[in-house]
């Protein structure tokens, strides 16, 4: 079946889940300009996901893609907590401070209690972050004709996710913003850059192939599908969107372009790839001292919203691909236009 076909849109492209910078307000534009529109889920209660989809309906008449974690919850250690609430002390008397035990809002794996709040809905795509769930709830979410993708950063991992249950496979190369989906391999060396990993995977996968990672204009658009990708899936360049909700300390930071991205585990415990700021490197991007995702972010939510209040974005995840000259302050339908070079 045709990659269009298979998700029902016009145009092969769809826009990246970015979880803290935007709810259904721009998937619902992204699938209106005819591209698959993406609700991060990842951080949301099975309520505030159903809201979402409720949402998204109301404004939107074609597909929708839901998009949630499946990485195994570790148990809270207090013992990685406290040390890194040392780490972080002298940015806490700084801002005046005090550290608190709340964990806030954390990334929580799809379960079936999610499973079976949405199920009522048959989302017509829901895509997974770090492997899959397991087989029984692959199983479920395909009895609703649900389209499951997933994303992969080495061949392994590929050949994985297509044996496994997923109908399309992301490859996720090194230059894509955000969190690195690898569920196999820890090691950032092994990690391909996007050409080259949609080249092995489009050669060695029965299913369709997604890019992922430095995609910016429609010369970039255009050179992965000559690669052997069905389709792209783009991120950084809607951050400056209309409907985007991205904070104004984000939106100044990718408009400067004065820092580069580089991948980080500090926010969250896991490599991900942001702008480069204070946090990242005073800590040298890579720290052995952050505790487990998702645990990391809980202490430095009060710091980052003291200094948002200050107009700085030192201890704020800044995600952002490598490439951040297709970023525009224009409505989504106009950044699909321009990406897709529709006359």
């Amino acid at each position: 079946m045709q990659f269009t076909t298979l998700l029902n849109i016009s145009i092969p492209m769809i826009q990246a889940p970015m979880a803290g910078v935007q709810n259904w307000r721009l998937a619902a534009a992204a699938t209106n300009a005819g591209i698959l529109g993406s609700i991060p889920c990842g951080m949301l209660s099975k309520e505030q996901v159903v809201a979402e989809i409720e949402h998204f309906k109301a404004y939107a008449s074609g597909p929708y893609n839901l998009n949630f974690f499946c990485h195994e919850m570790p148990e809270l250690d207090p013992y990685q907590q406290d040390k890194w609430k040392k780490k972080l002390a002298s940015y806490y008397d700084e801002l005046e401070l005090t550290p608190s035990d709340d964990m806030g809002i954390l990334r929580r794996p799809f379960d079936r209690e999610m499973a079976e709040a949405i199920a009522p809905y048959k989302p017509p795509v829901i895509s997974f972050h770090f492997g899959l769930p397991d087989t029984e709830l692959v199983e479920f979410v395909k009895s609703w004709g649900t389209t499951i993708l997933s994303s992969a950063t080495t061949l392994e991992e590929g050949i994985w996710l297509a044996e496994n249950g997923a109908d399309i496979v992301i490859a996720q190369g090194i230059e894509a913003g955000g969190h690195r989906a690898t569920f196999t391999e820890t090691k950032l060396e092994s990690q391909l850059h996007t050409r080259q990993l949609v080249t092995i995977l489009a050669d060695a996968l029965s299913v369709p192939v997604v890019a992922a990672g430095g995609i910016a204009s429609h010369h970039d658009v255009t050179m992965m599908h000559e690669l052997g990708a069905c389709g792209t899936q783009i991120g950084t360049c809607f951050l400056l969107c209309d409907e985007a909700s991205t904070s104004l300390v984000h939106r100044d930071a990718l408009k400067s372009l004065a820092e580069p991205s580089a991948v980080t585990n500090v926010f969250s415990g896991r490599p991900a790839r942001g702008i480069e700021n204070r946090l990242m490197i005073d800590l040298n991007f890579i720290n052995e001292d952050v505790p487990t995702f998702p645990y990391a972010s809980a202490a430095l939510t009060p710091l980052r919203a003291a200094a948002e209040k200050q107009g700085c974005g030192d201890f704020s995840p800044l995600w952002a691909g490598v490439n951040r000259q297709g970023c525009m302050e224009v409505s989504t339908q106009e950044m699909v236009e321009h990406l897709w070079n529709v006359k």
